[in-house]
């Protein structure tokens, strides 16, 4: 047995570094145990969940793979060595236990019943066999032929890394550019399976309820700052909420997550789901194939990135771009040294551009250009987030330097704050106005009435009106129509 010292192995891709696998776990942990043993049964997916494991939990899995017998929770608590500057031995009792719980609630690790004392520290612990078997499968080879998918006889040498990584980019700044609502030469609208998800995950709404009139919200604003892996693992789990069998979907995902890119491979053994699955995921760039019917296809690095804390598909054509391309000045004057026009159609969506060229873009943070942002969506806190972790690494110097809060001036941070808060003051609401009333007796019995009920949102006695709320409506006109018939 070695021990485990947390943090010292690579970092886990839930570590911190990344959002997607959050997602992801909490996806896995609301799976029954009958479908998550399902899952086991597939060495691929064994492979993909491990990663996802806390540091901890995967030195854990390690060191009980290949040992036979049961394990106490007193062995495990001696396995657990924490650095000072971790929490001493506080920091161990927590990775422990953050370690047990995820590997419980994924069914990873199962109590022996009837082995616990009234402490709980006699409690033994057993890797699940399904998950063992399938995960040394996993490691050592083995198994089900085309567990790791079935390597292709006809591989073409024209389709290699490069060719890959840019129709994967291609097919993935295509759904990003129309969610911003920039048309690029060469560049083709989305398949209508590929708006139906944006619509229905909420990152795209239309007030028709047709894919002809979406825009942006504030859900999909957000998704536009995350990063590449973590934009899949959001669009990739609405689409296995809908599946129909989630456990083949899921399966298949993480067999994709486990190829090796610039490889073909052959859909000869795929089922009618994976096959389904496999062309809907052409749409997103996660995989290549030379035709509709070819029996070939290329898994892209959107696809072999998945599960894994690779770092996930890099523009090789706006590369620069991510040490930081923005400059924003304290007369709200912004600087954008790119030629990236999904980056300007972003800016675009709260910043009144002025010039452009080829590869630099001026403009300006106005009141209209940041309520035109609102309208959308967008949130205040959204748009300095943007600006914060796309700002020019001058910026950053000069915040070292000066020793600011911010990257960004405080006075623009403040004012798009405050321009929120304007439009924040005044709310719509819908409902009907009442006015004309012949004597203050009738007005104000009709008022007394719409008070009752909690229907009155606004009267102003001295001029006889009131406005009521449209669910209302239907009550004060019916009481006026008594009024009146009854001739009081």
């Amino acid at each position: 047995m070695h021990t485990i010292v947390p943090g010292s192995a690579h970092a886990a891709p839930n570590g911190g570094s990344s959002d997607f696998s959050t997602h992801l776990y909490a996806f896995l942990d609301r799976l029954s145990p009958s479908m998550v043993g399902r899952l086991y049964d597939a060495p691929a997916s064994c492979l993909s969940i491990f990663r996802l494991l806390p540091a901890t939990g995967r030195h854990i899995v390690l060191n009980l793979l290949w040992y036979e017998q049961s394990v106490t929770m007193v062995d495990l608590a001696l396995w657990v060595r924490t650095r000072k500057s971790d929490g001493g031995s506080s920091g161990e009792h927590r990775h422990l236990s953050q370690a047990l719980t995820a590997l419980a609630r994924l069914h990873i690790l199962n109590e022996r019943p009837g082995s616990a004392d009234e402490l709980g520290e006699g409690k033994e612990l057993d890797l699940n066999q399904r998950f063992r078997e399938n995960f040394r499968l996993a490691l050592t080879g083995g198994g089900t032929h085309g567990s790791f998918g079935v390597p292709s006889l006809n591989e073409d040498p024209s389709i290699d890394v490069a060719f890959l990584d840019s129709y994967a980019e291609t097919q993935w700044e295509m759904i990003q550019h129309f969610m911003v609502g920039s048309s690029i030469a060469g560049i083709q609208r989305p398949s209508d399976g590929v708006l139906n998800l944006l619509m229905r995950s909420e990152l795209m709404t239309s007030p028709t309820k047709s894919l002809r009139t979406l825009s942006i919200t504030s859900k999909g604003f957000q998704f536009l700052l995350e990063d590449v892996n973590t934009q899949l693992w959001d669009l990739l789990l609405q689409y296995l909420e809908e599946a129909s069998d989630v456990v083949r979907v899921l399966g298949f995902l993480f067999m994709l997550g486990s190829l090796v890119l610039g490889r073909g491979y052959s859909t000869e053994r795929f089922s009618e789901t994976e096959l389904t699955v496999l062309h809907d995921l052409r749409d997103y760039g996660l995989v290549y194939q030379p035709s509709p019917t070819s029996t070939d296809f290329y898994p892209t690095r959107l696809a072999t990135t998945l599960t894994s804390s690779a770092p996930p598909l890099v523009s090789s054509r706006h590369a620069d771009e991510e040490r930081g391309f923005l400059v924003l000045e304290t007369n709200f004057k912004v600087y954008a040294y790119t030629a990236n026009p999904l980056q300007i159609a972003v800016l675009n969506l709260f910043v009144h551009l002025k010039a452009r060229f080829p590869n630099f873009v001026t403009g300006q943070i106005t009141r209209e250009s940041v309520r035109r942002g609102l309208t959308n969506g967008i949130t205040a806190n959204q748009i300095i987030s943007y600006l914060t972790t796309r700002a020019h690494p001058q910026m950053r110097a000069d915040q070292i330097r000066e020793g600011a809060p911010s990257v960004l001036p405080t006075t623009v941070v403040d004012q798009i704050r405050l321009w929120q808060q304007e439009g924040e003051r005044v709310q719509s609401t819908e409902g009907y106005l009442y006015d004309d009333f012949s004597a203050a007796a009738d007005y104000e019995l009709v008022a007394t009435y719409a008070r009752e009920l909690g229907v009155m949102l606004w009267e102003s006695p001295p001029l006889r009106k009131m406005f009521v709320t449209g669910e209302g409506h239907t009550q004060v006109r019916e009481y006026i129509r008594r009024r009146m018939a009854g001739g009081q």
